[in-house]
């Protein structure tokens, strides 16, 4: 088939968990399809990263992604106007949506594959300017008014409202959205629940079995932290707002009693814009984006997820249980998961709780190696893309059908 696939970033290199679902999803489409790849880039995009993209997909169309200040207050403006999310109005670009127009109206595409809900619109201009009708897909990732729901919870003030306004929104939008597409494809099936819980009575979309994101487990380097090395380790943006509440949390709330019962022990936050209160709190070290987080994975005996809000996979996860480190997590954070507590890695919901867990396995080689053990053969079996994403040709295959006839 003819695939036209659209994704909101560069999925390439693979520093985010977004990039990592499009990117082993275009890997397994490229073996069997011709897949055009259509994305926004940003400054920090390298040609290296278009040049390995173009080796897997058989073209790549880029268009600059538009991001200033005075954008963001003109989509507030959008919003208020349209009633659209902040999220969704902030991220319309008209230059990305003629581009995509003429593309579709020039080829013949079996298959349009917006991934996640931010290309829905691009996706819907694409498939109204096609002469053919392609099928739509929509990888949804998670129910993603979920997250500013969450983030109502700790947030006060106008932050509260506005969070809570932006929920309503979004579970609008969506709700509308993904009506449609022909198959919406979620990571977990408590997202897939939590998007069928806005269709109360039919017409539902027609959502497959979830697909988890996926990475190359077989592949992952052990991290083999050294033994006297007490290094926690987060990785993610915090610029992403639930990176930074759970953050803020951990280090305000947990850190205090984890180095209280295992002195010397060091927190590496590692991502985007750390916060200003978070750099300065004794026994953490946060540098900002690392492009090899090699080095502090080496230094790191436990990997933290303290996370209170959000939605999806963490995919932060499937590297720690793929390179062998053991893992302390909120309930959110590990959400969607196949885990067990105790098993493949501790929940600790309350302050109190993470710290002892994190306590437990910088002092219990025993532990930590069992966690490790358990955590290795969960990523292999579960989250291989190779082993897992042959679940995508049953998504295409009404399209292949379609085309035969």
């Amino acid at each position: 088939m003819n695939v036209l696939f659209l994704t909101q970033v560069l999925p390439y290199p693979l520093d985010a968990g977004p990039k990592v679902r499009a990117y082993y999803v275009l890997r397994h489409l490229a073996q069997g399809h011709r897949v055009t790849l259509a994305s926004f880039v940003r400054p920090s995009d390298s040609p290296t990263a278009l040049a390995h993209l173009r080796e897997v997909c058989a073209e790549v169309i880029t268009s600059p992604m538009p991001r200033a200040r005075w954008r963001d207050a003109l989509a507030v403006g959008r919003s208020a106007l349209r009633g659209e999310p902040v999220l969704i109005a902030r991220d319309w670009a008209p230059a990305m949506a003629g581009r995509l127009r003429e593309v579709a109206a020039a080829q013949r595409f079996d298959v349009i594959h917006a991934d996640q809900v931010w290309m829905a619109p691009y996706a819907l201009a694409a498939h109204a300017a096609a002469p053919a009708a392609p099928r739509l897909v929509l990888d949804q990732h998670n129910a993603v008014y979920l997250i500013p729901q969450r983030l109502t919870h700790a947030a006060r003030g106008l932050r509260r409202l506005f969070w809570r306004r932006e929920a309503a929104l979004m579970a609008r939008y969506e709700t509308r959205t993904c009506l449609a597409f022909d198959q919406v494809v979620t990571v977990s099936d408590p997202d897939q629940q939590a998007l069928l819980a806005l269709y109360p009575q039919p017409p539902r979309p027609a959502f497959p079995p979830p697909i988890p994101i996926c990475i190359d487990a077989q592949a992952a380097p052990s991290a083999a932290p050294a033994a006297d090395s007490p290094g926690l380790l987060f990785l993610g943006g915090m610029h992403w707002p639930p990176n930074a509440e759970g953050v803020r949390w951990f280090v305000r709330e947990a850190l205090p009693a984890v180095q209280a019962q295992v002195p010397g022990a060091v927190f590496y936050a590692i991502g985007r814009q750390p916060p200003a209160d978070v750099t300065a709190q004794a026994g953490v070290v946060a540098p900002g984006y690392v492009d090899d987080p090699t080095a502090y994975w080496a230094k790191s005996q436990v990997f933290v997820v303290p996370l209170l809000a959000g939605g999806g996979m963490r995919v932060k996860i499937l590297d720690a249980w793929a390179r062998g480190v053991p893992v302390v997590s909120t309930t959110i954070g590990a959400e969607g998961l196949a885990y067990r507590d105790g098993v493949n890695l501790l929940i600790g919901d309350t302050p109190a709780a993470l710290a002892e867990a994190v306590a437990r396995v910088l002092s219990d080689p025993a532990l930590a190696a069992r966690l490790a053990e358990a955590g290795r053969r969960t990523a292999l079996t579960h989250y291989d893309w190779r082993v897992i994403y042959s679940a995508w040709d049953a998504v295409y295959q009404p399209a292949a059908e379609v085309g035969a006839a």
